[in-house]
């Protein structure tokens, strides 16, 4: 199957062409930096060197390769957090999320690919019981607070991928990422999720599960993971080979 994704050389995106190439696929994957061209070359996937913000090029770009999935796992953070920058940070990925989700679709559309996986997040929920479900609310968007920043990129994502006309929409919300090339080597408040079982969750979902939304995570309590384990098959406890993952 010829798969693109956005965000290939992010830390899910390093592991997940991983498990894509070992099961047979053909992959092309995106990177903004010229030098990571041969990091990709050398793991087997085709490399597409361009900006997501850059809507023209981008659907060029897919629709050149015709991908039958393309896989959203963008995101614009810094490699170490800064408590400091965070109200921009926030806002930079939440422009990410808005502006940059919406011309990965249209370039979706463009190319005729079948389904979309995008990855979202499972701690924007509205406060209320949990543990929470893909049914319930997500936190409100009005306001400057960084968590109403965040649930407006999160909230447009999500309804960008669902309502794609003609495309197979499947949303990932993922825990609290922690694992090698994260913010975070061990697990890291509620509902946490190790960076190998995300990946884990995105390969899966290139030939499982339907159009909707998934809870992603450890199974902590927080978070209802059933749909995912049930209708995915997601494994909360896989880990990839070290060799593998670096």
């Amino acid at each position: 199957m010829k798969i693109f994704i956005a965000g290939a050389t992010g830390v899910i995106g390093r592991r997940l062409t991983a498990l894509l190439r070992a099961a047979g696929h053909s992959v092309a994957g995106t990177t903004r930096s010229a030098v990571k061209v041969e990091e990709l070359k050398a793991r087997g996937v085709q490399p597409v060197a361009v900006n997501v913000f850059d809507a023209d090029a981008l659907r060029d770009a897919v629709v050149r390769l015709k991908p039958q999935v393309v896989i959203h796992q963008l995101t614009d953070l810094p490699q170490l957090p800064d408590p400091s920058q965070l109200a921009e940070m926030l806002k930079i990925n939440s422009r990410l999320r808005i502006e940059g989700t919406a011309n990965l679709v249209a370039a979706a559309r463009a190319a005729g690919a079948q389904r979309l996986i995008a990855q979202s997040i499972a701690f924007a929920y509205a406060a209320g019981p949990e543990p929470h479900a893909e049914s319930d609310p997500l936190a409100s968007a009005e306001g400057d607070t960084p968590a109403a920043i965040t649930a407006r990129g999160v909230r447009a994502l999500e309804a960008a991928v669902l309502n794609a006309p003609g495309i197979d929409g499947i949303v990932l919300r993922y825990g609290r990422l922690y694992g090698p090339g994260t913010w975070f080597e061990s697990a890291n408040g509620r509902g946490p999720l190790h960076v190998d079982a995300a990946a884990q969750a995105a390969f899966l979902a290139v030939t499982r599960g339907r159009h909707g939304v998934y809870n992603v995570a450890e199974d902590d309590g927080a978070l209802t993971v059933d749909k995912a384990r049930r209708e995915l098959g997601f494994d909360p406890m896989f880990r990839l080979p070290v060799q593998t993952a670096c």
